[in-house]
């Protein structure tokens, strides 16, 4: 449901919740726009559904930014625009704790403003920010990229950087946290 206040940060381990990611034409959350959008729904500690799509962006793609993601011009220019894979994206996520790897400072502002822009409110959904949790949890890392986590946790990396391969990757990162979160207590593994 799209309301005017944003969701509340978790700091814990939930059950129940939608893994995001997005790819994009940039980092400016002010002028970049979204090409792919990816969604992985965990019921009990499960995954039970998926949901992806690219997204014409109605601009071109730099080179530079197509070489990060592997998302071309021509892989999105019949794809649908953002307004109606948002819309699916939110009733996908309805009632869902949200989480993903550093959405507090980029993939929920480009949801956001988004949301205000073509529907008038925002999802007031909570969220878990990983990339938070494992600075706490894992204070040992000098980095906390999901790359780097997933490593630590020997979780395979490979197409890294597309949305739904990152959320599959963030989904098993969030689970092993969650271990580390529930048991009170600093993991065994060295990096």
């Amino acid at each position: 449901m799209l309301g005017k206040t944003k969701g509340k940060q978790l700091l814990e381990y939930v059950p129940d919740y939608v893994v995001f990611d997005l790819e994009t034409t940039g980092i400016n959350c002010y002028k970049d726009s979204v090409v792919e959008i990816s969604a992985v729904k965990v019921i009990g500690g499960r995954v039970e559904e998926e949901f992806s799509s690219l997204v014409n962006p109605q601009c071109s793609i730099s080179y530079g930014v197509s070489r990060v993601h592997g998302i071309t011009d021509a892989m999105v220019a019949n794809a649908p625009t953002f307004d109606k894979v948002l819309a699916k994206f939110v009733d996908f996520t309805e009632g869902m704790t949200l989480v993903g790897h550093n959405i507090h400072s980029f993939d929920l502002k480009f949801i956001y403003r988004d949301s205000e822009r073509f529907y008038g409110g925002i999802p007031g959904n909570n969220y878990v920010d990983t990339l938070r949790l494992a600075k706490k949890y894992l204070p040992q890392l000098k980095r906390h990229s999901l790359t780097v986590l997933a490593e630590y946790y020997g979780i395979s990396t490979q197409g890294a950087h597309r949305a739904l391969n990152d959320c599959r990757m963030n989904q098993q990162v969030y689970e092993q946290l969650g271990l580390v979160i529930n048991k009170g207590c600093m993991p065994l593994f060295s990096f």
